[in-house]
């Protein structure tokens, strides 16, 4: 479960990053081309994002993922 959640956060990070590089990088299409695919980037990020949210609350009502806290003592 955890590794899911790890897959699912690098999956949101290279959304960002891709995005990042549609915003830098130059291209002979036009700015118009350019900023859609950076809106097109940064929206899946969201749904991303947000589907990662979901799920985690899904386990976390199925009790597939038990909230741990912080250890307090020895």
């Amino acid at each position: 479960m955890k590794s899911l959640f790890a897959i699912m956060l690098i999956a949101v990070l290279a959304a960002l990053a891709g995005a990042g590089l549609f915003m830098l990088r130059k291209t002979d299409d036009g700015e118009q081309q350019r900023s859609n695919r950076m809106a097109r980037a940064l929206a899946l990020r969201v749904a991303l994002s947000v589907a990662l949210f979901a799920f985690i609350l899904f386990s976390w009502y199925m009790g597939w993922v038990k909230p741990g806290g912080l250890p307090i003592g020895s």
